[in-house]
This record gives structure tokens, C-alpha cells and sequence, in this order.
């Protein structure tokens, strides 16, 4: 009974975003407010982890921004601020968190692109 009504305030799944996976290079196409003006926001990174879960299912993307310094930012699937998303590259993992890559930088932080076949 419990489980249907949580299911009744789910936002509808946003039907435009790809299939995401752990080690995706991609590209979050953001809507940013300030004041009365509207802008889109490029964040270009690895997604380092994936959850699931309904409204609350999210997703980590890590990038180097200047100075080697690496930032993440966690962003809800279901959002109405995320215009869209791109896959660049699949990266071949066998991992569902990459949390090892916190502690890597430079070539060692590469991922190998999965093969397709």
C-alpha cells in the first residue's frame, strides 16, 4: 500500500536522457537562474557513480578543473533543470562506484573506451 502511494508523487522519468553508466564520459547541458536571466551550463566529466531509486536516483560526474584540482558534482536524474545530456565515450569499468579515481591524476586517471561489436 505504502510502495503505491510513493509511487504516485514520482515525477515522470525524463524520456530525452541516454542510457548512463559508471565510466561515461559525458556532457550535462544545465539550466542556470540568476535573477531574471536563464543560461545553460556546460559540466563535462566521468560519471564516478550511478544510483538508482526513483525520485532521489542521481548521478556523480568528476572533472579536473584548473590547477589539477578534481570536482565533483552530483546531479538528480529526474531533474527539470537538466536540459540535456551527451555520451561522449563509454568507458570500460567493472565497477559501479569509481571512487578509485579520486586518488589518481594524469594518464593513470584514463579510462579504456568500452568496445562495441
Amino acid at each position: 500500500m505504502s510502495d503505491l502511494l510513493l509511487k504516485a508523487f514520482d515525477t515522470p522519468a525524463n524520456e530525452e536522457l541516454p542510457e548512463l553508466r559508471a565510466g561515461d564520459t559525458v556532457t550535462i547541458h544545465l539550466r542556470i537562474v540568476e535573477g531574471k536571466r536563464e543560461r545553460i551550463q556546460l559540466v563535462r566529466g566521468t560519471i564516478i557513480r550511478l544510483r538508482k531509486g526513483g525520485n532521489q536516483a542521481n548521478f556523480t560526474v568528476r572533472r579536473i578543473a584548473s590547477n589539477g584540482v578534481g570536482v565533483e558534482r552530483t546531479f538528480l536524474l529526474r531533474s527539470p533543470l537538466i536540459e540535456k545530456v551527451e555520451v561522449h565515450r563509454h568507458g570500460h569499468v567493472r565497477r559501479a562506484q569509481l571512487y578509485y579515481l579520486r586518488n589518481r591524476s594524469g594518464k593513470s586517471a584514463r579510462l579504456r573506451e568500452k568496445q562495441t561489436s
